[in-house]
């Protein structure tokens, strides 16, 4: 009989007595999904074992994108926050490596299309609606790896915050930019992706959820910070210091992108 795998506790950065939050990791789904049927590991089952009551999951966050993923310890939070999350009061924070040198800062408005999800029980395509995401360049590197006809290899640290809440949002605008997350097997670039994994020896969607804001019932913030994961920090560390900053600027360039 094979010895089921042991994993680590989840990463606990946050717990009050209405929610908690983990660090979680790439790889793992938030909940069961009909997409990925032979998985085995999800974060609501696993923080419900772990911390011996029920959990209810306020979000979703992308199975490949690490970082902040909270809960809810009650039916009542959940009915609270959850207003929260559904009327896009939320303030995200996400770091993302992507290719090409990406925008100073800029505002991207760009209506999408839903895409299909077996879970929510939506098929895809209809009206597009409106979605905009704040980016910003933190950091540009250069790297000698060749791709396709260039000697070299441009990459940036950008800092993403989604306004509204559509289904990779963060990943399909800023592919729609020009700019793809290295390592997005959906929206990125193929070539690229596997140029980059055998260049830096690890594979991954370098995408993380840094930090969030939520609003208490008496009305102060609640910010939620989590720290990148062991690869990612690594894979930055190899590309040069870490002097990425989480806090936005206080205006951007807004661009309407057609198409």
């Amino acid at each position: 009989m094979e010895t089921p795998a042991i994993h680590p506790p989840l990463s606990i950065i946050h717990q009050d007595a209405d929610l908690v939050a983990i660090n979680k990791p790439t790889g793992l789904l938030v909940h069961r999904s009909p997409i990925d049927k032979r998985e085995t590991r999800f974060a609501v089952q696993e923080l419900r074992n772990q911390l011996g009551q029920h959990v209810y999951p306020l979000h979703r966050l992308d199975k490949p994108t690490s970082g902040v993923l909270v809960f809810a310890l009650s039916s009542e939070a959940a009915s609270f926050y959850g207003q929260q999350f559904q009327q896009h009061r939320i303030q995200k924070t996400y770091l993302a490596l992507v290719r090409g040198y990406g925008p100073k800062q800029l505002s991207i408005d760009h209506a999408l299309k839903d895409e299909a999800d077996d879970y929510a029980g939506i098929k895809g395509d209809g009206e597009a609606k409106e979605a905009l995401t704040h980016v910003q360049s933190i950091q540009k590197f250069e790297i000698p790896l060749r791709v396709d006809r260039y000697e070299t290899t441009r990459l940036s640290l950008m800092q993403c915050q989604p306004v509204s809440g559509r289904k990779h949002q963060i990943r399909r605008h800023l592919k729609h930019i020009g700019h793809p997350i290295v390592g997005d097997s959906r929206h990125g670039k193929g070539l690229l992706n596997r140029a980059c994994e055998g260049y830096f020896g690890v594979g991954r969607l370098w995408l993380a959820c840094t930090q969030m804001t939520l609003m208490r019932e008496d009305g102060s913030a609640l910010v939620i910070d989590a720290p990148l994961a062991t690869d990612f920090a690594g894979l930055l560390g190899q590309l040069g210091p870490a002097s990425y900053r989480r806090t936005p600027p206080t205006s951007y360039r807004r661009r309407p992108v057609s198409g």
